[in-house]
């Protein structure tokens, strides 16, 4: 615990149960966003169930592409994918914040097969209303720089983090991979309803979307005018490239399971695949330093999502070792400790040559948490996590 790196910023922080450890964020920011800006199966435990600090008139209605069946842009099962938007306002009123929802991956057509008859894999589950909260809320007092803006909630539907893009329907199972196709067709979609106006524009997200947010990052940028201010925001979405607590490498397995079935790779950066395989393209750590829009990583050193499902994740702890220390991190032995903080450190070696980025700017904590913008609480509150005094919130703005 002690080998804190001396370019980083340290201050013990206790909030509720979940930061135990030294809070440790490098203490830079190169860029201003925005001024005035089975384990593996468990997809569900990604996406955010509730939206604490929200109030009724937060609830923003859910749209469907239907005219996107023709393109072939569709959910897992073929209906029609979806978003909601929440129009800005005032100073706001030609500002974007375009987000897309986390919710993990499938990586067999089983798994996919399953996903295809819940919200993360049709739009007939979707609910019809969602609350916006965090930076996505229309509350001044939680969120006084993004308030007015205009607001989307990309629905989530694909399992590729919206990069799978195969041609033809996979007969007997029913399943369309086709997230690439979602991604377009939701731009252009909104594109149309003044997004190609706007001034300043933000894409973000959460988990899977933080990846998503990775890959497509410069061609949000690309699909924009010259001249408009384009960054991006990654929430919980920097995926390590690490052994589990047995050895084996369970998480790059499954990302090459999944680039693989998707057809991803073709989607993936083309300076990323000519030196690795495709599925190594899935992991930031891989291609970060080449995104060359303005980008904001928001992570947790010990997020919890990672150390559940790729560090101790259930068949690598048959004995459930791990059980009661991925529960309650106040449970973890010693042992564990040295094994979380190497886990940390990991993070921290593979964000380091990200430090050089002019373009790039991050807010790493030791809370053990997974996405923190989108719950007002963490995002903008007397208890948000803090490095240095600073929450990710003043970083980020």
């Amino acid at each position: 615990m002690a080998n804190i790196r001396s370019r980083s910023g340290l201050l013990w922080k206790k909030w509720g149960r979940e930061c135990m450890f030294f809070a440790t964020g490098f203490g830079f920011l190169l860029i201003v966003l925005l001024p005035s800006l089975n384990s593996w199966k468990k997809e569900s435990d990604m996406i955010p169930k509730h939206f604490p600090g929200t109030s009724p008139g937060d609830l923003v209605d859910l749209t469907l592409l239907q005219s996107s069946k023709v393109k072939g842009a569709v959910c897992l099962d073929g209906s029609a994918p979806g978003y909601h938007l929440q129009r800005g306002f005032g100073s706001g009123s030609n500002y974007w914040i375009v987000h897309i929802e986390g919710g993990g991956w499938c990586n067999t057509l089983e798994s996919c097969s399953l996903r295809k008859n819940t919200a993360l894999g049709s739009s007939t589950f979707m609910e019809k209303q969602v609350p916006f909260s965090g930076f996505l809320s229309s509350n001044q007092s939680q969120n006084p720089d993004f308030f007015s803006w205009n607001k989307v909630r990309i629905r989530y539907c694909d399992g590729a983090s919206l990069s799978g893009e195969l041609e033809d329907e996979v007969q007997g199972y029913g399943l369309f991979f086709r997230g690439q196709r979602i991604w377009r067709a939701i731009m252009d979609e909104l594109l149309l309803k003044g997004l190609a106006n706007a001034q300043k524009a933000l894409l973000s997200g959460c988990s899977a979307g933080g990846l998503a947010t990775f890959i497509h990052c410069d061609d949000f940028r690309a699909l924009l005018p010259k001249g408009v201010t384009v960054k991006c925001l990654a929430d919980g979405g920097f995926f390590l490239d690490e052994k589990d607590v047995s050895g084996k490498r369970s998480i790059k397995s499954f990302y090459h399971e999944v680039v693989s079935m998707q057809g991803v790779s073709k989607n993936l950066r083309k300076d990323c695949v000519s030196r690795v395989q495709p599925s190594q393209c899935f992991f930031p750590q891989e291609f970060i330093t080449g995104i060359e829009t303005p980008i904001f990583i928001v992570n947790s050193a010990y997020d919890w999502w990672q150390i559940q499902n790729i560090l101790a994740p259930d068949d690598a702890d048959p004995h459930n070792d791990w059980l009661k220390c991925k529960q309650d991190i106040y449970n973890c032995n010693l042992d564990q400790l040295k094994v979380l903080h190497e886990y940390r450190s990991s993070m921290l070696d593979a964000l380091e040559p990200f430090q050089h980025s002019k373009n790039g700017g991050m807010f790493i904590n030791s809370c053990y948490a997974h996405c923190q913008t989108w719950k007002d609480k963490t995002w903008h509150s007397p208890e948000s996590p803090r490095l240095n005094n600073k929450s990710f919130y003043s970083k980020v703005n």
